[in-house]
């Protein structure tokens, strides 16, 4: 199979009844090349055919996931070629597309690159792409593959070939660059039209600390220049949301180097945000049967070897900590499931208590690298809202069902309304990537397919991005901005079940084997408060603002009837505090509008002799006076319609 990706035109010539041929002749003759030697099943593909779902030629416009890979990808070899012309003598290692854009590594190699190179650099990328080079694919041996790259001094180049098999190596030529890569790649580079180098970064090379660090230098490209500068704009709107700027204005989180990189510090504020969204979700998963656990922070090592944690993730956990007098190792909880294995280990279990359903917020930490680490997305230390549930082998579809139905239902709430599935399922050319039998990936692997097409649930099935344990189904939502984010996940597992040797009496009073479904609906806590406040723009749902309220008295003479008001609301569930500060009213305003506090309740002379309060809405302004009892009874109306 060869993905070949068009430019948007010769999508419309296919529409209009042009050959795939034809299309291909009109670009270029190595495009053509290409076409004409595809083939399916070994058979020659006859081009005339209209192209169908098993063709060897797949047309990609640029709303397409893999026209805009195929288009960034070319853009990081047009970033290199550029980069080569500007600073003779660097050395490439690799350059690939991810989600908005592209990067290359380099190797400077007494060069100098800083962000005041990035105009020419971005001038440089259009020159070259206004010529219009071909991007011409070239099958190269191993041999003459590392001669070509080693005449060059391309160290890393050859690294990466010396890895290769022979006779699966190919290089692609635009102009006078030539790379080491397998594609796809756009047939030329006419279609790149407008271009932004974003930043730099250091990366060492294949992600060793011992190895060179090279530059990491990211840009992105657009078919269109209106684009760029769109895309611009909605970076510019990112900024503003970016978590951690609104979670320091809002007191929600913070950071401390003397605690320790990547483990946040909840403030009160934060803290009670978090325990809305855990109250939330337990009355779901008590409506569906769950059962609660606390397990430890921490576990010995030979638990998360049973598992093949240790084995598959021992490099990115915190290391073993040793207990001299029993000469035993333990480690932080890297993972929640080997524990609720235990927990299922505990006591016989019988086909009468299936589906068990166990469900935990249970704090874990991985030891991401320092430069990895970013707020609340990528941290060290994190709450899951973890749940596992052992079933029977028939009650797996629908136990699948009832999960999604939990996460449809979280995603309404929190109007992330705008999300995409994906069936991350195993690599058949890579198995050792992963644990268990391979009948047992296929029983999991239906199950998830047919749980989807029973919901009518589409779903992109993605090779290669399983968990080693077993596939999954996963949730990309899109934020009010429109970026992908990834939170709900849902996998089955065969293969812990065995690893742990879970047994339950059936009905026939013989042991069998349950089946594990892992459940993280947030995925976790931290990940998921800082989408949330990115998608808001930090102002939730009424139900969920850690404060609905504050009152605001315009003196200090006023305070008393304030802490009244309070008083008043807080007996009739509203979450409400004092700003009594010695401060002008304005002031204070301001300072609550940037908290994003739903609510201000000015109280003054007036108020206090009427029972009422002045109630200004956070981003409208003044909603007029009422009294104390009237704002509490709205306040829950409004609540019990958004919930």
């Amino acid at each position: 199979m060869i993905n070949i990706t068009f430019p948007d035109a010769s999508v419309k010539q296919y529409e209009a009844g042009v050959t795939p041929l034809e299309i291909a002749k009109s670009l270029s003759p190595q495009l053509a090349r290409d076409v004409l030697a595809a083939s399916v099943n070994d058979q020659e593909w006859d081009l005339t055919r209209p192209i169908g779902e098993d063709a060897s030629i797949k047309l990609f416009k640029w709303d397409d996931p893999e026209g805009k890979h195929a288009f960034w990808h070319s853009s990081a070899h047009l970033l290199a070629e550029a980069l080569q012309e500007l600073f003779p003598g660097v050395k490439f290692g690799i350059g690939p597309a991810v989600e908005n854009g592209f990067y290359y590594d380099i190797d400077p190699n007494g060069h100098s690159i800083t962000a005041s190179d990035f105009p020419a650099i971005e001038a440089k990328m259009l020159e070259l792409a206004r010529r219009d080079e071909q991007i011409v694919r070239k099958d190269i041996s191993k041999a003459d593959a590392l001669k070509f790259f080693g005449d060059k001094n391309e160290e890393y180049k050859c690294e990466l070939i010396s890895e290769l098999e022979d006779g699966h190596i190919t290089t692609y030529t635009q102009g006078n660059f030539t790379d080491l890569c397998r594609g796809p790649h756009i047939p030329s580079t006419g279609v790149i039209k407008a271009c932004k180098v974003m930043s730099l970064a250091g990366a060492y090379w294949r992600g060793d600390e011992k190895r060179n660090q090279l530059v990491r230098v990211y840009g992105v490209t657009f078919p269109k220049k209106k684009m760029l500068d769109e895309y611009l704009q909605l970076l510019e709107e990112a900024k503003k949301r970016d978590h951690r700027k609104l979670g320091k204005e809002m007191e929600l989180f913070a950071f401390s180097t003397n605690v320790g990189a990547g483990l946040p510090l909840w403030l009160p504020k934060g803290a009670a945000l978090r325990d809305r969204l855990e109250q939330f979700l337990r009355k779901i998963q008590k409506k569906y049967g769950y059962l609660q656990v606390i397990t430890p922070h921490i576990g010995n090592k030979l638990l998360y070897v049973t598992s093949g944690h240790y084995a598959k993730y021992g490099k990115d956990s915190f290391q073993p900590i040793h207990t001299p007098q029993e000469g035993e190792e333990y480690m932080l909880k890297p993972m929640n499931c080997p524990h609720h294995c235990e927990i299922f280990k505990s006591s016989p279990r019988s086909y009468r208590e299936l589906p068990l359903r166990l469900a935990e917020f249970g704090t874990v930490y991985r030891y991401e690298q320092t430069g990895e680490l970013h707020g609340l997305t990528r941290v060290r230390g994190f709450t899951q809202d973890d749940a596992h549930i052992f079933c029977a082998p028939e009650q797996i579809k629908d136990e699948f069902l009832k999960v999604m139905d939990i996460i449809f239902y979280i995603f309404k709430a929190l109007d992330f309304n705008n999300f995409e599935a994906q069936i991350s399922l195993r690599d058949p050319k890579n198995k050792e990537k992963y644990i268990g039998s391979d009948e047992n990936w296929h029983l999991a692997e239906t199950a998830i397919i047919e749980a989807c097409e029973e919901k009518g649930l589409k779903a992109r099935k993605e090779l290669g991005e399983a968990a080693f344990y077993g596939p999954k189904l996963d949730f990309m939502v899109k934020d009010a901005i429109g970026r992908r984010w990834q939170l709900g996940t849902i996998q089955v597992d065969y293969n812990l079940p065995e690893r742990f040797q879970l047994e339950y009496t059936g009905a026939d009073n013989q042991k069998h084997r349950p089946v594990m479904i892992h459940r993280a609906p947030f995925g976790s806590l931290e990940r998921f408060v800082a989408v949330l406040l990115e998608h808001t723009a930090g102002k939730f749902p009424l139900w969920l603002s850690p404060e609905q309220a504050i009152i605001l008295p315009i003196s200090e003479k006023f305070n008393d009837y304030a802490r009244e008001v309070q008083r008043q609301l807080e007996e009739a569930d509203v979450r409400v505090s004092v700003d009594d500060r010695n401060e002008k009213i304005g002031r204070k305003i301001r300072d609550n509008e940037l908290r994003r506090v739903p609510y201000m309740l000015v109280v003054g002379e007036k108020e206090a002799e009427n029972g009422e309060v002045s109630v200004r809405k956070q981003g409208e302004g003044d909603k007029g006076t009422m009294k104390i009892a009237t704002f509490a009874d709205e306040i829950a109306r409004l609540v019990a319609e958004l919930k």
